[in-house]
């Protein structure tokens, strides 16, 4: 009798161990209306949270005052929120945000706020020196140790027109590498996985609330790079796998497509983890050591595009460029030989009262090679046989 775990264990080794060779652990391609509903409730919540939640802009986006002061002061460390009690009191209205940059003796608390005329700023200075005793240079509290700055949301509607003006160029550009590379199919299945990356990136900066600053623009450009790098990678693999699919009755595109995925699917994991060892570097150093700024927005939308970047390119580019595909008569055409022959070997297996799996891969193998000897002997063309009828080798007669 066979142990249960034992039994389990054992499915469970072969599992990761077909995921890891690549022999079709995963039916991706078999499942794909499930996935396709999966993205769709996700990019429906997405786009309803930016229409209905709006995003959290940064004063560079919707402008201000920022008003900054040492975390050190005469009674110790100054919190955030003692800075903005202090503004409320001496204001009559609260700080729009306050936060902790830096660390140690170094650590600074900013706040920011709607536009502040001069009276305002020197009003909330005398208050936070009264109050807190922020330390200056010297030693000593300080009232030139709190520093104001304006700051104009142009500069964050400049940034923003910069980068939709290089987003355009990048998807053109990589439409016309995609075309030329693979094919006009595998290009729209690249480019509507490289959107949904960029909706769901920006839906869940609307849904958690995190804070977009230009540095956020700019590390949602990087991560299109890397979401396109892994579908051009599962890509190449579906070419090689189906180059002369036309011609064999082995395999449907979809099964061949499901295979390349799952060859290349340890690689996306792979390539997933390591490239987001070094964006979790950035994010501790940017928020424990440095507090808030722009490393930390930078690596939160690269960590949050990676993840969604290698999640569509395995569940979703693959899957389109199979029902893109499967448009063409010929696929279709194709697939149907395949139904033919399975079921016609099956028939003759049970005829034969023999077990037959049409998805055997042994068998399936031989068969292959016996396809690809025929069509390998029909390409070679024919000798033309009448040409040398009747002339015997040797001395032409005269």
């Amino acid at each position: 009798m066979v142990d249960d775990n034992t039994t389990t264990a054992g499915k469970r080794d072969s599992i990761f161990r077909r995921l890891y060779v690549g022999t079709g652990a995963f039916d991706v391609v078999g499942k794909r209306k499930r996935w396709y509903l999966f993205f769709g409730a996700l990019v429906l919540v997405c786009i309803a949270s930016m229409g209905i939640k709006g995003f959290n802009f940064g004063i560079d986006f919707e402008g201000g005052t920022q008003i900054q002061l040492p975390a050190n002061g005469k009674n110790g460390q100054i919190t955030e929120q003692q800075a903005k009690d202090v503004f409320a009191e001496a204001l009559g209205r609260s700080a729009d945000e306050a936060q902790k940059v830096g660390s140690g003796a170094s650590s600074t608390i900013q706040l920011r706020s709607d536009t502040l005329d001069a009276a305002e700023v020197s009003k909330i200075k005398e208050a936070l020196f009264r109050d807190l005793g922020p330390i200056g240079s010297n030693g000593q509290p300080s009232v030139q140790a709190i520093s104001d700055s304006a700051v104009s949301a142009s500069w964050g509607g400049e940034i923003s027109r910069q980068a939709l003006i290089a987003l355009g160029v990048f998807l053109l550009a990589v439409t016309l590498f995609l075309a030329l590379y693979f094919d006009t199919r595998m290009a729209a299945a690249a480019l509507i996985s490289l959107l949904h990356d960029i909706v769901v990136t920006a839906g869940v900066y609307s849904l958690i609330g995190f804070e977009v600053t230009p540095a956020t623009v700019i590390g949602l450009l990087t991560i299109l790079g890397f979401s396109l790098y892994d579908t051009v990678v599962v890509f190449d693999k579906v070419r090689e796998n189906t180059r002369g699919l036309l011609g064999l009755t082995r395999r449907t595109f979809g099964e061949a497509a499901n295979l390349a995925l799952n060859q290349t699917l340890m690689r996306s994991f792979n390539t997933a983890l390591i490239a987001m060892l070094p964006i979790l570097g950035l994010l501790v150093v940017g928020y424990v050591l440095l507090g808030s700024g722009t490393l930390q927005d930078l690596a939160l939308v690269q960590l949050t595009g990676t993840l969604v970047g290698v999640l569509s390119s395995v569940a979703l580019a693959t899957p389109l460029l199979v029902d893109l595909k499967m448009r063409d008569p010929k696929f279709r055409q194709q697939a149907d030989r395949v139904a033919a022959r399975r079921a016609n070997q099956a028939r003759k297996a049970a005829e034969r009262d023999d077990d037959f799996d049409p998805n055997d891969e042994d068998a399936l193998a031989a068969e292959l090679r016996k396809e690809k000897a025929y069509a390998a002997a029909a390409s070679v063309p024919a000798r033309n046989q009448k040409a040398h009828k009747g002339r015997p080798s040797g001395k032409r007669k005269r």
